[in-house]
């Protein structure tokens, strides 16, 4: 059995929300209080939800799209304080400890 091309997100939310506003139109046109108006408002609410995720889905799909941060150029290296290890890390609770690192790569000796 043969699959039936995607189609593009965009696509879907005009379709749904075509359809939505069909009905929604329809509904308000014919007044129906009956079965049949109640499965058309039903439609019309699935035709809305579908719209709104098809408009999220496009969304996301040209956010994976478009282009990251550039990359930094050859000569550039992490800005970060150099040499900062685990055992460093951990003794970043105690302020005494944070100065002391603070003014070591300052370059300050201390006092």
């Amino acid at each position: 059995m043969r699959r039936f091309p995607r189609l593009d997100a965009r696509v879907v939310a005009m379709v749904a929300l075509l359809a939505a506003v069909w009905l929604l139109a329809s509904l308000l046109a014919g007044r129906r209080q009956d079965l049949l108006g109640v499965a058309m408002a039903l439609l019309c609410v699935l035709c809305g939800i579908v719209a709104g995720v098809a408009v999220a889905a496009a969304r996301q799909r040209d956010a994976e799209i478009a282009p990251q941060d550039p990359e930094p150029a050859a000569g550039t290296t992490f800005a970060g304080p150099p040499g900062i290890e685990a055992d460093t890390l951990e003794t970043l609770g105690d302020r005494e400890a944070v100065r002391a690192l603070r003014d070591r790569y300052r370059g300050n000796d201390g006092g």
